[in-house]
């Protein structure tokens, strides 16, 4: 829980400092290319080894991301020199949920009996703003065990539209 609540702080710290200098896409691309890097597990284990000096560790990522701004490789030598470098995916999720808020989206993840086709996706991408009044992103997964219908979870809820979910609702009325 303080880690997640931490995670915010730096998240809302550096979309304040990306806002004033006008580069949020330019963080929102530098926060992801460490991020790929935090998830390889060899990358991450030497970064948080307390054996290994950090210039060696500043020499890692300066070869795996030079091209990255400034900025962003100096909040990673932040994380790094406070032990907190496996915070660096929440800090990048926490960004890209204040990135959204800030550009007025919201991210769906929709889960279907059978695939969607792009007009089915784009339709209920629009239906979906139209209850949120916002742009809607889906993130679209099949489960064939939903029978038919579509559940979306979508800013912490959670809509079950499924014929599996209407038929467990009905189990549960009947008793």
């Amino acid at each position: 829980m303080a880690r997640r609540y931490s995670a915010r702080r730096y998240a809302r710290a550096v979309f304040e400092i990306a806002l004033e200098k006008k580069q949020l896409d330019e963080w929102q691309s530098g926060l992801e290319k460490m991020n790929r890097l935090g998830r390889d597990e060899t990358i991450t284990s030497f970064l948080e080894s307390p054996d290994i000096h950090f210039e060696d560790k500043a020499k890692l990522l300066s070869e795996r991301l030079g091209d990255t701004d400034p900025m962003v490789m100096n909040l990673v030598y932040l994380l790094l020199t406070r032990g907190k470098f496996t915070m660096l995916a929440d800090i990048a999720d926490g960004y890209q949920r204040l990135l959204d808020d800030y550009h007025n989206i919201e991210r769906a993840e929709v889960t279907t009996a059978v695939p969607l086709d792009d007009e089915d996706e784009q339709r209920l991408s629009e239906r979906l703003g139209d209850i949120t009044g916002k742009k809607v992103i889906l993130k679209h997964e099949v489960d064939p065990y939903l029978i038919g219908g579509v559940v979306v979870r979508m800013a912490g809820k959670m809509m079950d539209g499924s014929t599996r979910g209407k038929l467990e609702a009905l189990k549960r009325q009947l008793g």
